[in-house]
């Protein structure tokens, strides 16, 4: 069967100046190392059985129906503004509406150089496509927006980065690729007229009851807020929170130096670039709020009186730390088993983080230990954990079912880094069976599978990852 993706393509209709029009760059050889199928089929695509699929995904062939484009946009990264970044190795293909009724992008990334590539080849080599993934689709699992992933493949050449590495491109579906930096880059252009039309466009997109510009940041900062706390509440670790790695659809974007935290400490860092901690596991709290402080700021012209606008939009973003506070609380008070925690419960699931920070206690493995009722090994001060548990189990006895919710909210398995690196080692080397294993385990990430109990093994002192690299 041919393949068939029922395109229908509403950012290529904006007018000029919102991207590039550009085709991908053909590739030696191109071949599948997976295919989405459950995504596929909600994406209304047919034919994945054509043996030109690589081709498709791969670049050496354009889907009838696609308008590929390089989106252009600017960004905040690590705090200084560049005016002018945009898609300097990914194609939007075009778009579909799902069988679910939602839109979707799907883009190519690593398909070649674009006119907004600044000196890079538009490449990118088979690890960070398959960490992407691995890790975007176990963010799907664990029930946390995400991009998700449609297609990996081999493109049977070499590209350079420290050394010759195996080329790959990924297909990355996206419910849209509007970050923070496309409303940043209008702003600083002062193009009110294309910033109207974003804004319009946004609207229309994800959030056709926002009346005016304050209206769409609220909906955006709410997203955000329950996005990175229920990244938070997994211990994943974002790595790269700059304002064009924000999507406005309140999806994760952009794997790139990303990881989940073993061992608990709020000040964890594993990107090699972020040298100050700016994007550590805690600070993306902060750092969200700062982000849509950027956002208001790129909004601010399209508000009839300057002065209240920016009276209005301080006033929203003074806001938002609360409304983390309030997602937080929630989030790990389901970890221990509490329907709604209050404020009065603040101090039981603070107490917890510190012994689990002073034990050295695994994240994960220590509140799923908690859900199954056997988390004093967790802990190498087992008095002082025994102490923390006789007050748990006395708040527990107001809750109707915690256990229950316990093992709905802490997984089993999470894509760990010394795991995930051990994949890409193994499909450097051919071997693509680590990879097919971890989709397999981490599809269903709450359920105890003794398939998959290595995977839920800390990695011992050799196998511990200390960095983490973007790896464009």
């Amino acid at each position: 069967m041919t393949l068939h993706i029922p395109f229908d393509n509403s950012y290529a209709r904006l007018p000029d100046g919102f991207f590039a029009r550009q085709g991908p760059t053909p590739v030696k050889a191109p071949s599948t190392v997976a295919f989405n199928d459950d995504l596929a089929a909600l994406l209304g695509i047919t034919g994945a059985d054509d043996p030109a699929l690589a081709a498709h995904f791969g670049g050496n062939a354009v889907p009838e129906g696609a308008e590929p484009l390089a989106q252009l946009y600017a960004g905040h990264q690590f705090g200084q503004f560049n005016p002018q970044l945009g898609d300097g190795r990914a194609l939007l293909l075009g778009e579909v509406v799902g069988t679910d009724g939602i839109r979707r992008d799907i883009q190519l990334k690593g398909s070649g150089p674009t006119p907004f590539s600044r000196r890079g080849d538009g490449r990118a080599w088979l690890g960070p496509v398959l960490r992407e993934y691995v890790v975007s689709e176990a963010m799907h699992a664990l029930g946390i927006p995400t991009t998700r992933a449609l297609a990996a493949i081999r493109t049977g050449q070499e590209v350079i980065r420290e050394r010759p590495l195996p080329g790959a491109v990924l297909t990355r579906v996206a419910q849209s690729h509007i970050r923070v930096g496309t409303f940043q880059v209008f702003a600083a252009r002062q193009d009110n007229d294309r910033l109207q039309k974003l804004f319009d466009y946004t609207v229309d997109r994800h959030d056709p009851h926002a009346k005016d510009p304050l209206d769409l940041l609220t909906a955006v900062m709410e997203r955000q807020a329950d996005l990175v706390t229920r990244w938070m509440a997994v211990g994943f670790i974002h790595g790269v929170m700059n304002t064009d790695n924000c999507a406005l659809s309140g999806e994760t974007i952009d794997y790139g130096p990303c990881a989940f935290m073993d061992s608990y400490d709020p000040d964890t860092v594993f990107s090699s670039i972020d040298r100050f901690g700016r994007y550590g596991y805690a600070a993306q709290a902060d750092i969200i709020v700062w982000n849509m402080a950027q956002l208001a700021t790129a909004l601010v012209p399209l508000m009839p009186d300057t002065d209240k606008a920016v009276e209005d939009f301080t006033k929203a973003i003074h806001t938002m730390p609360d409304m983390l506070r309030q997602h937080w609380r929630h989030r790990f008070g389901q970890k221990i088993g509490l329907a709604e925690a209050t404020q009065d419960d603040l101090p039981l699931i603070g107490d917890l983080l510190m012994l689990m920070f002073e034990n050295s206690a695994d994240f994960t493995n220590t509140f799923r230990a908690l859900a199954e009722g056997d988390a004093r090994d967790q802990f190498t001060d087992r008095a002082a954990f025994e102490a923390w548990q006789t007050r748990w189990k006395t708040r527990l006895e107001t809750e109707d079912d915690p256990q229950t919710l316990m093992r709905a909210v802490n997984p089993v398995l999470i894509p760990r880094n010394h795991r995930i690196e051990q994949m890409i080692e193994a499909a450097v080397a051919g071997d693509d069976a680590p990879f097919h294993r971890l989709n397999a385990a981490l599809a269903k990430p709450f359920a105890a599978d003794d398939a998959y109990s290595d995977l839920r093994r800390p990695p011992a002192q050799d196998e511990r990852v200390r960095a983490t690299f973007c790896g464009t």
